[in-house]
């Protein structure tokens, strides 16, 4: 992560990353003492003075001395074999740890499930191919080997081999049948733990649209990514004016403990090591759907 700082400021460092990330101060301070964050090319002490101009560049996913624990969980597994798994992840539910959360994360739930899993991103996060934010629903690539994670790695990165489509509800009466939206995103400069479309240091998103049934006020749609970037859909929604609706980041802080309404619904690709078509769907969930419902019944 690279923070130029815009403002004049003389806080410490320290309690100036704190502000300006989702590091808790402990994380900042370990990676402060391993020298690992670098302000203008040099580390510096946790008392160093912030000053404008200055360029902070944080370690992405630093994570000193884990103790990950294995915890029972009802894991909801969609599909399995000897290469992989796909998971129907509930909304509610971190992918895996980091930024000083160690704990109740699907991890830690697959870690319990079995030792089959692979441990090219670090120990911190084994198995994890790709992820979806907290309160996205739905379905999930594990992968069992490192052969397995090598190739979905691959898929992910070109979008040739595999294709996902998402559920989403948008506020608004989208007047169009489909769209395309392609806009670059990149990290919001005005706040640091948030993504937005903006022209520099940013990378090419492109998603998608296709209108699944308009009600009053609020629009299903179906969403397939082109790219992958962090946020993507949640972002391009609002920068188009159609935020997702319940998102207590990109829409409104007033939303529900069930986050946003958007939902993994589909994931197509080719099996890595035994080359098959593999296709698989999942039902929105309960919450979600009893909304939809509530808009239905509202229509008639």
């Amino acid at each position: 992560m690279k923070i130029t700082v815009l403002e004049k400021t003389n806080e410490r460092l320290d309690k100036y990353l704190a502000s300006k990330t989702e590091y808790t101060r402990s994380l900042i301070a370990k990676m402060l003492d391993s020298k690992v964050i670098l302000v203008n090319e040099k580390p510096e002490k946790a008392s160093y003075k912030v000053k404008e101009n200055d360029e902070i560049i944080i370690p992405d996913d630093y994570v000193k001395e884990v103790d990950i624990t294995p915890t029972k969980m009802d894991l909801d597994i969609v599909y399995e074999d000897d290469d992989l798994m796909i998971i129907n992840k509930p909304s509610g539910l971190v992918v895996h740890p980091g930024s000083g959360n160690y704990d109740h994360t699907l991890v830690n739930g697959l870690m319990y499930y079995t030792d089959n899993l692979s441990d090219i991103n670090g120990e911190e996060r084994p198995g994890i191919v790709h992820r979806i934010d907290k309160d996205t629903s739905g379905l999930l690539v594990v992968a069992k080997n490192n052969k397995t994670h090598a190739i979905l790695t691959d898929y992910f990165k070109d979008h040739e081999n595999i294709k996902r489509e998402y559920i989403a509800l948008i506020c608004g009466e989208f007047p169009h049948d489909s769209a395309t939206i392609d806009a670059p995103i990149g990290r919001d400069p005005k706040d640091r733990k948030k993504m937005a479309v903006v022209a520099e240091n940013s990378k090419p998103a492109i998603t998608y649209l296709k209108v699944l049934k308009r009600y009053k006020g609020y629009t299903l749609v179906s969403l397939v990514l082109k790219t992958g970037r962090t946020h993507q859909i949640r972002v391009h929604m609002q920068y188009i004016g159609y935020p997702i609706y319940n998102d207590p980041v990109y829409n409104t802080k007033s939303a529900t403990e069930f986050g946003q309404f958007l939902h993994s619904a589909k994931i197509d690709f080719i099996h890595p090591i035994t080359k098959e078509h593999l296709h698989f769907e999942c039902p929105l969930p309960e919450y979600f759907q009893n909304f939809i419902d509530s808009l239905e019944t509202n229509q008639k």
